[in-house]
């Protein structure tokens, strides 16, 4: 079941959430992204307390693609350090996950 992720990653705006929505779902590597938002995130950067707008994509796919993803995701991505972090989809309909493994690129 350890075979499929949800990779989160945060960013300034709506339009960049649907950049990096529309990238990893066309070049395969994501068969979903949901994309939340405007949200508020509070945080510690460069030794002082912050607080921003964002917005939340959250993107599924298979663990064996993960660099793909991580790689396109900064590649496109305004932030110098920007959130992205993988969890293991630890259960899932049968059917869901029947339908995001097909939708996302194959091995090699």
């Amino acid at each position: 079941m350890n075979e499929y992720i949800q990779v989160a990653t945060t960013v300034a705006t709506e339009t960049e959430a649907a950049a990096i929505a529309g990238l990893l779902v066309e070049k395969r590597l994501a068969a979903c992204v949901q994309v939340l938002g405007p949200m508020t995130s509070h945080y510690r950067w460069q030794g002082k307390i912050e607080t921003s707008g964002e917005y939340l994509c959250l993107a599924k796919s298979r663990a064996a693609l993960y660099p793909e993803i991580e790689a396109a995701i900064k590649a496109a991505h305004s932030y110098e350090v920007p959130e992205i972090i993988a969890l293991p989809v630890i259960a899932g309909s049968k059917e869901y996950l029947a339908w995001l493994g097909a939708e996302v690129k194959e091995l090699s």
